[in-house]
């Protein structure tokens, strides 16, 4: 079974930049799609950013597009998640997780994705 692990949270100013990893082993990364999703206190899992097996297509959320760039390294089975002109509203534990439902960038829902890592907190001051 695939296990994910999290890396490269903390505390930053506002507009900073963050830069995010998730490590998996126990599997292959390169056969899934993948995705970054993050949760604030009180509210539901939202998505952030979805890239394809290859790395050749990707999405994100309006609220990170232009300042997030989600990649990957199929060789060293890694996600990343770079994050500049970061603001307050971007506090959040982060999670990747793995494109269960093999809908690509298409997939955007928590429900469709699965072995989540325990994920990473990133906290942004004004």
């Amino acid at each position: 079974q695939v296990q994910l692990v999290e890396s490269g949270g903390g505390l930053v100013q506002a507009g900073g930049s963050l830069r995010l990893s998730c490590a998996a082993s126990g599997g292959t990364l390169s056969t899934y799609s993948m995705g970054w999703f993050r949760q604030a206190p009180g509210t539901e899992r939202e998505f952030v950013a979805a890239i394809s097996r290859s790395g050749t297509f990707t999405y994100y959320a309006d609220s990170v597009e232009g300042r997030f760039t989600i990649s990957r390294d199929n060789a060293k089975n890694t996600v990343f998640l770079e994050m500049n002109s970061l603001k307050p509203e971007d506090t959040a534990v982060y999670y990747c997780a793995v494109d269960l439902a093999r809908l690509g960038t298409a997939a955007r829902m928590a429900r469709m994705y699965g072995y989540w890592g325990q994920g990473t907190q990133i906290t942004v001051s004004s």
